[in-house]
């Protein structure tokens, strides 16, 4: 930019300016940062705020498909058997009131 006049100089650093390009020339380590800053931020990438699937979701989908009889997890209905069994066996939790705690204090 030394052959320019000082007008054409101001103007290309005014037109740097407005439109996000670098005032300046500089150096690859210098324009390495300016890069990194013209991108958006890591947390508001989706590959990185999207990384691991909705579990949340999925698992209150498959409760309704197998309260409605439309999938079919095998480990959920073990687990209910279980608890179908314990509660037969007086195993299951005390009512409000007949804990251990409140059966000492009468």
């Amino acid at each position: 930019m030394s052959g320019l006049s000082s007008y054409a100089v101001r103007m290309a650093r005014l037109s740097a300016r407005i439109f996000g390009d670098v005032v300046r020339s500089t150096d690859s380590k210098s324009m390495k940062v300016v890069q990194l800053f013209k991108e958006p931020p890591m947390a508001q990438r989706k590959e990185v705020y999207d990384w691991y699937p909705q579990h949340k979701i999925y698992y209150s989908l498959t409760q309704r498909l197998r309260y409605m009889g439309l999938f079919r997890d095998e480990h959920e209905d073990f687990k209910e058997e279980m608890r179908r069994l314990r509660k037969l066996r007086g195993k299951g939790k005390p009512k409000k009131g007949e804990g251990k705690r409140a059966t000492k204090k009468k």
